[in-house]
């Protein structure tokens, strides 16, 4: 499996698949690579490189228990795209992928960047405090790291049964596929 190594001895996980004009995925939290595969088949198909990578602590990355923070994952980024020399490059970023992406930009700058497509990405900082009075209370990070702890497995099939897919909603139907692909 192809891996780069970050600056501080990680090892991420990427698939680079095609060739032209590149177009870079980056997952939202807790998912992988595997989770941008019908994208980037599509951009495969229409001529372009494609490349998804599994953020520290995801997938087949290092499970690493520091580093997690936007500072290391636009670092983790630029080691991707410098390693594999990518110019002119979409960054398509999801919910971390998108605050990933956005860091990305602020930190190394455009000169690989073509454009950036930013998709229901988190804010800057989502916990709530007096500085951001919209974030969320810090008891619901509390309350998922208290739920991964108790069953891990539960909580991640949970998000994937609900709120991820929005197999929550009223009628729509849940594939079973899905869920159990996470």
């Amino acid at each position: 499996m192809p891996f780069i190594k970050t600056k501080d001895d990680t090892d991420i996980f990427y698939k680079d698949w095609g060739k032209g004009q590149p177009i870079v995925f980056s997952h939202g939290w807790p998912l992988s690579a595997d989770d941008w595969d019908a994208q980037m088949l599509f951009f495969l198909n229409h001529g372009y490189r494609v490349i998804a990578h599994d953020r520290r602590g995801h997938g087949r990355s290092a499970q690493v228990g520091d580093g997690h923070d936007m500072d290391h994952y636009a670092d983790d980024l630029a080691a991707l795209t410098a390693q594999l020399d990518l110019k002119n490059a979409v960054h398509v970023g999801h919910s971390t992928g998108g605050g990933e992406v956005v860091h990305y930009v602020v930190r190394h700058g455009e000169s690989r960047v073509a454009k950036a497509a930013i998709l229901s990405a988190v804010p800057p900082l989502m916990v709530k405090t007096t500085a951001n009075p919209g974030g969320l209370p810090k008891e619901v990070f509390d309350g998922f790291q208290s739920q991964l702890a108790a069953n891990r497995s539960e909580f991640y099939r949970g998000i994937a049964a609900g709120p991820f897919y929005g197999i929550n909603r009223p009628g729509v139907k849940a594939s079973e596929a899905i869920i159990q692909n996470w």
